[in-house]
C-alpha cells in the first residue's frame, strides 16, 4: 500500500483500467457555532448566495459574511472545462452537504468532487493550503514505464507552468499528448487562482511528485487534490475536449495572383493626326500609372508607418515585461497582502504613484510601488524598474521581488526596507541627533559600493539620474540601499555617455552639463553622490 504520514486523507480507488470519477470527501474541523448564532446565518447566507450568483462566470468564488468571531470566509473552485450552470449546481448541492456533514463546525471543505467548497473563521484567501490532500490511483501498471513516464513528466511540467502563469480569476491548464503503445495521455491542473504564481507552482509540484513517488511511477492514472490545487491525468479523456486549446488553424491558402494581360498593343505611328493621337494615348496612359504608384506608395507609408508604429511599439514594451513571468504575481495576491490597497499601509506617495506597505501569505513583508493609471510617465517608469533591477542583485540596491500587470494597474513589488528612507534622517533635527559619524559613514561607504556595481560591477551599465536621500533607504541594520530606477539609463559596454532632450531628476542634484545639454554619463551620478554626501 502506498501512503504518506503527511496525509490526512488517502483514497485509492480500484478499477480494471481507469480511475473513477472520484467520491466527494468531507473533513470538519476545529470550533463550533450554535444553531442560532450570527456565525451560522452568515454561512447559511454566503453558501447560498455563491451557488446563485450568475455574475461569476470562471468557476472561483471567494466570499466574506460578518465581522470579527462571526467573520466567514469562503471559498469555491469548480474544474475550468465545468459550464457556469454545472458549477453553481455543484457549488450548491456540496454546500448543503457540507452543513450536513459539519453541522456545528465553524471550519469545513469538501474536497475531490466535481468542486471544492470550504469555509472557516480564519483567513484562508491567497494562502496555499496543503492538507488535508486526496490521491487516487489508477490500478492499471504501465506496459513500459519508462516511456511512458519520458511523456508524463514534460507534460505535467509544461502544463504546471502554464497554470502558475493564470491570472487572478483562472489558473487552470489541460493538455493531451500521444503515449506509447498507440495511446493517449489525458492531463489537466488547477490553483484556486487567489494564489501567487510561486505558491500555485509550488503546489503543483508537490502534487506532481506523487505521481512518481507511489508504485515507482507505474500508475497509468491518478488525482490528487489538495485545498490549493488539483492535478489529474489519465488515458482516457474525462474532461470537456472542447476545453483543450484547438492546434493553431491552417494557414490560408496562397491568394490566386490574377492573369497578367497581354501586353498592350499600341498601333504603329502614322502620319498625321493618327501620330500625335498615339502620343496623347501614351502620356495618358503613363500619367496614370505613375500617378497609382505614387498613391499606393504614399497610403502603403502612412498606414504601416504612422498608424502601425506607434501602437506596436507599446505593444512590444509590454511583452518584454510579460515575458518575466517568474517574477509575476497576481493582482489578488497584491490586494490580499495590501488590504485591498489601505491607506493605513500607505509608505509615502511620490511623482509615479503610491507605496504601500504588505504581507505576503508566507509572512514576508513587502513594498507595492502602485504607479499612477493616468501617468504616462509611470508606464516608461514601470518598464524601466522591472528591466533593469530584475537583472541586479547587490546588498546596496532595492531588491525587486516581482510586479504585475493586470488591466490598468501596473504594480512594482519590493523587499520592505524599515526604516524608509535616509531623506527621513538627515532633515530630520531629532532623528538626525541619532547619526553619528560612523553611521553617517558607513550609509556613505554602502552608497558609493552600490554605484561602483552600477557602473562598473554589474554586466550592464546603469546610470541612475535621479540619486537623492529620498531614493536610498535603509534596512533595519541602517545599511543603504539605492531605489527608483525610474529614470534610470543603460549604456553599452563602451559607451562613455549619452544624451537626451528630456530632463528628468531632481534639480539640486544635477549637474550643470545635463540641465543645461542634456548629457549625462557615470559622471553625473558621482556629481549626485557628492551632493548627497554634503548634505
Amino acid at each position: 500500500m502506498c501512503y504518506s504520514n503527511r496525509l490526512l486523507l488517502l483514497g485509492i480507488v480500484l478499477s480494471l483500467h481507469f480511475v473513477t470519477p472520484t467520491a466527494q470527501q468531507i473533513n470538519c474541523g476545529t470550533g463550533n457555532y450554535t444553531s442560532n448564532s450570527a456565525y451560522r446565518a452568515n454561512l447559511v447566507g454566503l453558501l447560498a448566495s455563491m451557488s446563485s450568483n450568475t455574475k461569476i462566470d470562471y468557476g472561483f468564488y471567494n466570499f466574506t459574511a460578518g465581522e470579527n468571531s462571526d467573520k466567514v470566509n469562503a471559498i469555491a473552485l469548480c474544474r475550468g472545462d465545468f459550464t457556469p450552470d454545472k458549477c453553481r449546481s455543484c457549488i450548491n448541492s456540496t454546500s448543503q452537504s457540507l452543513l450536513q456533514s459539519c453541522p456545528n463546525q465553524k471550519e469545513a471543505i469538501s474536497l475531490g468532487g466535481d468542486c471544492t467548497v470550504r469555509y472557516s473563521n480564519r483567513s484562508i484567501f491567497g494562502v496555499m493550503e496543503e492538507n488535508p490532500m486526496l490521491a487516487f490511483y489508477n490500478v492499471q501498471n504501465a506496459s513500459n514505464v519508462e516511456a511512458f513516464n519520458n511523456v508524463l513528466r514534460p507534460l505535467l511540467d509544461r502544463l504546471r507552468n502554464s497554470t502558475a502563469r493564470g491570472s487572478s480569476t483562472r489558473k487552470f491548464a489541460l493538455k493531451s499528448e500521444p503515449a506509447p503503445d498507440f495511446q493517449t495521455i489525458y492531463s489537466l491542473m488547477q490553483c484556486t487562482p487567489d494564489l501567487s504564481s510561486l505558491d500555485c507552482n509550488n503546489c503543483l509540484l508537490r502534487l506532481s511528485g506523487y505521481t512518481s513517488s507511489c508504485c515507482n511511477g507505474q500508475k497509468v492514472g491518478g488525482v490528487f487534490v489538495t485545498p490549493s490545487c488539483y492535478l489529474r491525468y489519465d488515458l482516457y479523456s474525462f474532461y470537456d475536449p472542447a476545453a483543450e486549446s484547438p492546434p493553431p488553424s491552417p494557414l490560408p491558402p496562397p491568394i490566386a495572383q490574377p492573369v497578367s494581360p497581354p501586353p498592350l498593343q499600341l498601333p504603329l505611328p502614322t502620319q498625321g493626326k493618327e501620330s500625335n493621337s498615339s502620343r496623347t494615348t501614351i502620356a495618358l496612359v503613363v500619367s496614370i500609372v505613375v500617378s497609382a504608384v505614387l498613391i499606393i506608395c504614399i497610403s502603403n507609408f502612412y498606414f504601416f508607418y504612422l498608424r502601425v508604429k506607434k501602437p506596436s511599439e507599446k505593444l512590444e514594451s509590454v511583452d518584454e515585461i510579460s515575458s518575466a513571468d517568474s517574477l509575476q504575481f497576481d493582482i489578488g495576491t497584491i490586494k490580499v497582502a495590501t488590504d485591498n490597497f489601505s491607506a493605513a499601509n500607505e509608505l509615502g506617495k511620490g511623482g509615479f504613484g503610491i507605496v504601500y506597505k504588505g504581507e505576503l501569505p508566507n509572512g514576508q513583508e513587502i513594498a507595492v510601488k502602485r504607479l499612477s493609471k493616468a501617468s504616462q510617465q509611470g508606464d516608461l517608469e514601470f518598464k524601466n524598474e522591472v528591466k533593469l533591477v530584475a537583472t541586479l542583485q547587490h546588498r546596496n540596491l532595492v531588491r525587486l521581488l516581482g510586479f504585475c500587470l493586470e488591466g490598468k494597474e501596473r504594480l512594482l513589488v519590493y523587499e520592505f526596507v524599515p526604516n524608509a528612507s535616509l531623506e527621513k534622517f538627515i532633515f530630520d533635527p531629532n532623528k538626525s541627533a541619532l547619526m553619528n559619524w560612523e553611521m553617517r559613514i558607513k550609509i556613505i561607504e554602502g552608497i558609493a559600493r552600490g554605484l561602483l556595481y552600477l557602473h562598473e560591477d554589474s554586466r550592464l551599465r546603469i546610470i541612475h539620474r535621479d540619486l537623492k536621500a529620498s531614493n536610498i533607504l535603509l534596512d533595519v541594520d541602517m545599511n543603504p540601499k539605492i531605489s527608483d530606477f525610474g529614470t534610470a539609463r543603460l549604456f553599452v559596454p563602451d559607451q562613455t555617455q549619452g544624451n537626451t532632450s528630456k530632463i528628468v531628476g531632481t534639480f539640486g542634484y544635477m549637474p550643470p552639463e545635463y540641465v543645461m545639454h542634456g548629457q549625462f554619463s557615470v559622471k553625473s551620478d558621482v556629481f549626485s553622490f557628492g551632493v548627497l554626501v554634503w548634505r
